[in-house]
């Protein structure tokens, strides 16, 4: 008879609702334009910063940790680095292969 209990019921009823609403709130939090978009900026981030360091790495110009107190001038080992001709590399790389792709999709139609 517990089964059948119209207080119990409702409980019952209120407490689904209430983890119903929770799960559509956290669905639609997700997939919400603004949540994908800062999603996305913070991963871009994440792999410009690695590929950033592993650039570094390679060129042998990887920077030492800072102490606390130490000048921020002087944070490179040695003299800071020219990246800028590896950056402009890697963007130029990026707007060919970009472009080859975009003529590609073009002459399949």
């Amino acid at each position: 008879m517990a089964d059948t209990d119209p207080d119990e019921l409702e409980r019952r009823i209120a407490r689904t609702r209430a983890e119903l609403a929770q799960t559509v709130d956290a669905i639609a939090d997700r997939v919400s334009p603004k949540r994908v978009a800062e999603r996305t900026v913070a991963d871009v981030k994440t792999r410009a910063t690695n590929f950033v360091v592993s650039v570094g790495d390679a060129l042998g110009v990887t920077p030492r940790p800072a102490a606390y107190g130490d000048d921020t001038d002087q944070v490179w080992e040695e003299e800071r680095p020219d990246l800028a001709p590896v950056l402009i590399g890697v963007g130029a790389v990026l707007v060919v292969g970009a472009a080859i792709m975009l003529w590609r999709r073009r002459n399949r139609r």
